[in-house]
C-alpha cells in the first residue's frame, strides 16, 4: 500500500462509522467501475469503436473550427 493510501485510511478511520460506511461504498463502486471500463476497453472489438469515436469527434472539430 501506498504512504498516500494509507494516510488516506488513517483518515477515514476517524471518520463516524456511517461515513466510513459511505466512504466504502463510494471506493468500492469506483474500483469496480474502473474494473469494467478495463474489461469494456480491453476487447478486440473496442479499438474499432474507439478509432470511430475519434475520427467522428476530429471531424465535428474542424467542422466546427471551419465555421467560426
Amino acid at each position: 500500500m501506498t504512504e498516500l493510501l494509507q494516510q488516506a485510511f488513517e483518515q477515514a478511520a476517524k471518520l463516524p462509522q456511517m461515513q466510513q460506511d459511505t466512504f466504502a461504498r463510494f471506493l468500492l463502486a469506483e474500483l469496480e467501475s474502473e474494473r469494467r471500463w478495463d474489461d469494456l476497453l480491453n476487447r478486440p472489438e473496442s479499438e474499432d469503436l474507439l478509432k470511430q469515436l475519434a475520427d467522428e469527434a476530429l471531424a465535428a472539430h474542424r467542422i466546427a473550427r471551419e465555421n467560426v
